[in-house]
């Protein structure tokens, strides 16, 4: 498993903790969205297990205990994620994973254990994950990957050694992206590097799946809500179908983007550059103090997304809410 381009720095980072036989017991991972963060944190694991580790510290990936883990069937190897889509991690499988933390490795080398991603652990299981912290057993590693340590409770967060994956520079971001993907013309590369914040890994599923395309579509019916031309509820309709934490996404850069257009910040500093033009004909006739709240209310929205929420209800409360900011139509 090689290493990403943009993670060089964090994995001699990682290196350096085995050169100096100073593994941590416990390690947070963060970073936004698809920058690869279980990625490096497998390849730590991978090179922890393995039993001849390259020059580089980068798993051999022909020794037994390397080709227990290609099989996942290596017993001091475990992960702990959701069991289900847009569940989170419960204290049963705390409890299971504590049960597992009592028996001895069954190999020499490291036990390790991933949580992926770590903040969708519920309070219950938090609660009695802390004891893995707080009585940890000899020769393991638990890694845990967030893109939101925020949502750890601090407890957690204070007993862990702290890694922080941050994005590449765009002449990385774009070499890695065309040499996987060269239908992509150099201009929309630009716009999806500012769109999904330089992470190559959301960038790639833009592309795969023309996210790009649809985020035109939804940012049409969020223009013609604000020129009165269609009604919100009908485009609620439509988007509680979508994935919710995408479209607020985009909701939130277009916001933020409206407001550094009414600040007149350099085009080449917003979220979404092709479509400046939408965003200065919005900023002169939006009411800003507005607009604030409806960008509170979505962040709010946001973090309610991992509750039973109504989605489709959460969609017509923002979208009337953009429909009664007082924007005239132009012609």
């Amino acid at each position: 498993m090689a290493a990403l381009p943009w993670q060089h720095r964090n994995w001699a980072h990682l290196c350096d903790y085995r050169q100096q036989n100073r593994i941590p017991q416990a390690l947070l991972i963060t970073g936004n969205k698809g920058l690869g963060k279980f990625h490096l944190a497998n390849q730590f694991a991978f090179s922890l297990l393995c039993n001849e580790p390259t020059i580089d510290g980068l798993n051999c990936e022909k020794c037994s205990s390397c080709l227990l883990i290609k099989a996942e069937t290596h017993p001091d190897f475990i992960i702990v994620r959701p069991e289900e889509p847009s569940k989170g991690i419960n204290i049963g499988q705390i409890r299971n994973l504590l049960t597992y933390l009592t028996l001895k490795p069954q190999f020499e080398k490291y036990r390790i254990v991933i949580l992926n991603p770590a903040d969708l652990m519920n309070n219950a299981a938090a609660n009695a994950f802390l004891k893995c912290l707080e009585e940890p057993t000899e020769h393991t590693v638990i890694m845990l990957v967030s893109e939101k340590p925020s949502h750890l409770p601090a407890t957690i967060v204070s007993r862990c050694q702290k890694l922080c994956v941050t994005k590449p520079d765009i002449e990385t971001f774009t070499s890695w992206l065309t040499a996987r993907n060269t239908k992509t013309a150099i201009k929309d590369i630009l716009s999806i590097y500012k769109l999904t914040q330089g992470s190559p890994f959301l960038a790639l599923d833009y592309i795969n799946s023309e996210s790009l395309t649809l985020r035109d579509s939804c940012f049409k019916a969020w223009i013609d809500i604000a020129h009165k031309k269609i009604h919100p509820v009908i485009v609620a309709e439509g988007w509680h179908k979508l994935p919710e934490s995408l479209l607020l996404s985009w909701i939130t850069s277009w916001i933020i983007d409206i407001i550094k257009c009414y600040y007149r910040i350099n085009g080449d500093q917003l979220n979404n550059p092709d479509l400046k033009e939408s965003f200065e004909e919005l900023a002169q006739q939006v009411e800003l103090e507005k607009l604030y709240l409806l960008y509170d209310s979505i962040l709010l929205s946001q973090d309610r997304l991992s509750t039973s929420i109504n989605k489709h209800a959460m969609f017509e409360e923002i979208l009337i809410q953009w429909n009664q900011l007082n924007i005239n139509k132009t012609t």
